[in-house]
């Protein structure tokens, strides 16, 4: 007898085009309607309605309701986490979109994963973290050092508190575009949301876009190099 967890059914789902549209519009964190998901697929309505109760009942995406209104979004980090990291394989495969405009450089240079910040800087700060000796070790074994918790301290950033939550406080997560990692957990969506706070970068609403003035992305670079 075949023992733990059936990956067929939400495999499945994630490789339906439609579906794979949808989900990925949520990566950028917002909760969308029907109505936009229907958009994002090419879809009717009544089609996509299908398609969000296949998901819903897989525990992929949740729903919010405001009076009339549903709202649909990730189920949780985990979701978000699974579907970024096929990118790279889709990506080695040579499974790649056609480029359609001028946004997808800029996906390329900051984007959102779900709750922190990934692309080209968001490796180039991970990078540079580990360089620090801010981050240490791989994979399940990364942690914060000594000197990277006085490091995100002075930032106001409460690692120990972190690290008392459900959540893992640092991981490291594969980025699609880069091939490289960029910070994931707990700490990297403190450090994301550290970075909007401070007016450095704006996360472009409905998009997974985040975009840095030129006088953000400086402070932004003195700030994890220093």
């Amino acid at each position: 007898m075949k023992e733990g967890p059936d990956i067929s059914i939400v495999a499945a789902l994630i490789g339906n085009p439609a579906c794979a549209n949808m989900l990925t519009a949520l990566l950028a964190g917002s909760a969308l309607t029907a109505t936009e998901l229907a958009h994002e697929a090419g879809l009717t309505l009544s089609t996509v309605s299908g398609y969000l109760s296949k998901l819903g009942r897989a525990g992929l995406v949740a729903i919010e309701r405001q009076g009339r209104h549903r709202y649909f979004r990730l189920a949780d980090r985990d979701v978000a986490i699974a579907l970024e990291a096929l990118m790279p394989v889709a990506t080695r495969a040579g499974h790649l979109r056609v480029r359609t405009g001028p946004r997808d450089p800029e996906l390329r240079r900051a984007r959102s994963c779900y709750d922190h910040l990934a692309g080209d800087l968001a490796v180039k700060m991970y990078d540079r973290f580990v360089e620090r000796k801010l981050l240490a070790g791989k994979s399940d074994s990364l942690r914060v050092t000594d000197e990277g918790r006085r490091f995100f301290a002075k930032a106001g950033i409460d690692t120990d508190a972190l690290d008392n939550g459900r959540r893992p406080l640092c991981r490291p997560c594969l980025d699609w575009s880069e091939r490289r990692t960029h910070l994931s957990g707990s700490l990297g969506a403190a450090v994301f949301r550290y970075l909007l706070d401070r007016g450095w970068a704006v996360a472009e609403r409905k998009t997974r876009i985040v975009r840095f003035s030129p006088a953000g992305e400086q402070k932004a670079r003195d700030w994890f190099s220093r």
